[in-house]
């Protein structure tokens, strides 16, 4: 059963983009692994998502980005084994850089992790396009 990876990833998305990085975070397993496009690219162990989002914030204001917000499509592949899940997405992250409209397209790989407090992000890429 599928439906409670997607509602796990949908919910860490809808924290993401309602600007609720301690949402985001908690969405992440304790051994998380994050591939990113900026610096340093790479992002692992306890703090791997409290990491992530100190350098996105650094990131975001270095480059003057503001109201990012992630859309993911219709996902190409979701696959529970067990306790384990792996889905891929079609994605767009669009915002406004020095008061201009951007749009970036990729693609974001979750793998996810079922614990008692239910399933959580174990891994995620992404990959603009």
């Amino acid at each position: 059963n599928t439906s409670g990876v997607t509602a796990a990833i949908n919910h860490a998305v809808a924290e993401f983009n309602q600007g609720n990085m301690k949402g985001w975070v908690a969405s992440c397993s304790s051994s998380a692994a994050i591939i990113d496009e900026f610096p340093p690219h790479t992002w692992q162990g306890r703090n791997a998502c409290a990491d992530w989002v100190s350098a996105f914030e650094a990131n975001v204001k270095q480059n003057g980005i503001t109201g990012g917000m992630v859309t993911l499509g219709t996902a190409w592949h979701v696959t529970v084994t067990g306790e384990h899940a792996y889905a891929v997405y079609p994605a767009t992250y669009t915002y406004q850089q020095h008061g201009k409209s951007m749009k970036e397209s990729g693609t974001f790989a979750f793998v996810l992790q079922k614990t008692s407090a239910g399933w959580l992000i174990a891994a995620w890429s992404w990959a603009a396009h």
